[in-house]
């Protein structure tokens, strides 16, 4: 996203059938470099692969999974509203400095996030 400090990860939202079929994609993306890290069926049937140069994460979700959509709003919210992209820019130049953990800097800047959630929804009416 233009402006935007960004942490030397690439994450990136992969949308499949059926993210528990993992033979259908885990495969080929194994043998394009990217190892399975984690598996969350709780979570959107979440999968996550990792690969390391760039160092990437690779989020795999399902059709309609509310995660992608979130995170698509997130996107076109920032890049339509300088004021806020401004302010979560921040707040992860905060985090950062702060601390390397990434558990912790995700902590760190998410009241800003949430803050900017509130009005992406409140837009829209979700609220």
């Amino acid at each position: 996203m233009p402006d935007l400090p960004a942490k030397p990860v690439i994450d990136i939202d992969v949308v499949v059938d059926a993210p528990e079929n993992e033979s259908d994609y885990v495969p080929d993306l194994q043998e394009a470099g990217f190892r399975l890290h984690a598996r969350e069926p709780g979570w959107h049937e979440h999968r996550l692969l990792k690969y390391r140069d760039p160092f990437t994460h690779l989020h795999v979700f399902g059709p309609d999974c509310p995660e992608v959509v979130r995170h698509l709003l997130f996107r076109d919210w920032l890049t339509e509203h300088q004021e806020d992209r401004e302010r979560y820019a921040t707040a992860k130049q905060e985090a950062a400095c702060q601390h390397g953990d990434a558990r912790v800097y995700t902590d760190l800047k998410e009241p800003v996030v949430r803050e900017i959630y509130q009005k992406v929804f409140g837009a829209r009416g979700l609220l």
